[in-house]
């Protein structure tokens, strides 16, 4: 996975974001998801509202049988950052619009993350760090029930601008059960132009 949030302006940011999953080590796709946005921070550092659109194509298996089904995502959030201690917690909202095939769905997220650095006090470059999630997915349709997704990870922040995670994330449907493993990429570019002196 690889996730980017990058700053254009002292109000603007741009995510952009591509998952691969596989139900193997590779090769057997069940799904892609490329997703974009354009977010406004409300406060310096840790308030920000962002407007996104994403494209999933996913093929998973039905009665031993590959199926593909596509999807169009419109999508909005508001995200709260704050610390405790050496406690680092992202609060997400997240309302969905989803164009399945021929059908139209709605789901909310909401989402609780936290970063514990182990080697430093903060979240400074060279930081060896634990990562923990929990997301519920809430349909406003029946079943309301969609999935949680719960997730622990080991990282490491190379740099001002990139960190890397390797993880487990159980995911628990309304009749079923998975896990898998992740490896994620995150990227925080900056693209303001500096003033020339």
């Amino acid at each position: 996975m690889y996730f980017g949030n990058n700053k254009i302006s002292e109000k603007l940011n741009w995510h952009n974001e591509i998952q691969y999953r596989n139900f193997n080590w590779g090769g057997d796709l069940e799904q892609l998801l490329l997703r974009t946005g354009i977010g406004y921070n409300l406060s310096p550092n840790n308030n920000n509202i962002l407007l996104g659109y994403g494209f999933i194509l996913s093929k998973p298996y039905q009665n031993n049988e590959k199926t593909s089904t596509k999807e169009h995502r419109i999508f909005q959030q508001y995200i709260h950052l704050q610390s405790i201690g050496r406690v680092f917690i992202q609060n997400r909202y997240r309302l969905e619009e989803r164009f399945v095939e021929n059908d139209f769905k709605m789901r909310f997220r909401y989402f609780m993350g936290f970063n514990i650095p182990l080697n430093q006090r903060s979240m400074l470059p060279r930081t060896v760090y634990l990562s923990f999630y929990d997301e519920i997915f809430l349909n406003l349709n029946a079943p309301v029930f969609d999935r949680n997704r719960a997730y622990g990870a080991l990282g490491y922040k190379i740099d001002h601008n990139f960190r890397i995670e390797a993880g487990y994330m159980f995911q628990q449907y309304e009749g079923s059960r998975r896990g898998q493993f992740q490896l994620a990429v995150f990227n925080s570019l900056t693209f303001l132009h500096k003033k020339e002196e």
